[in-house]
């Protein structure tokens, strides 16, 4: 079997079939291992799938590394899959003080507040272009209140739906 370049499934060579890994609790499908080692755990990455878009994730600690490029089109994908929204605890100021490098440069990456909705601290590395998401915080932000998160508009009900400008 060999992964399909670009895709979240594997096809064997000779007879042609195709394999989907199954997806785990968080909605991610492992697909492979990775050369780049967990900021948090040390450990090597996988390359994986999370809503047919590929990211490098942690099995052990269930941190991911997204791509600034594609980070803000994963949260919409998420947003309409996961659907509805919910109050948000604050985000624990506490993690403003933690110090990780890039799996992929090795320096030290921004840890800073997510400037959307969700209420989580994120680590970026601006010299590589990709975003350090720690256990949950994906869910977070694409569960949190926003005008902009369709599945919210949805749950306003169908006449704040049409007013909006979206």
């Amino acid at each position: 079997m060999r992964l399909k370049p670009g895709e979240d499934s594997y096809k064997c060579d000779y007879c042609q079939s195709v394999y989907f890994p199954e997806k785990n609790e968080d909605g991610v499908r492992v697909l492979e291992a990775s050369d780049e080692k967990c900021p948090i755990c040390d450990v090597a990455m996988s390359q994986a799938s999370l809503a047919n878009t590929r990211i490098l994730y942690c099995t052990r600690c269930r941190g991911m590394l997204v791509s600034m490029e594609i980070f803000k089109s994963l949260i919409s994908k998420e947003q309409i899959l996961q659907g509805g929204s919910m109050i948000q605890p604050a985000a624990d100021t506490s993690d403003l003080q933690r110090k990780i490098n890039c799996p992929e440069c090795h320096r030290p990456m921004d840890t800073h507040f997510y400037e959307g909705p969700g209420n989580v601290v994120i680590d970026s590395c601006d010299h590589c272009l990709v975003n350090w998401l720690d256990r949950g915080e994906l869910a977070r932000i694409a569960h949190a209140p926003d005008e902009l998160n369709p599945a919210t508009m949805m749950d306003l009900g169908p006449d704040r739906y049409e007013d909006s400008d979206l």
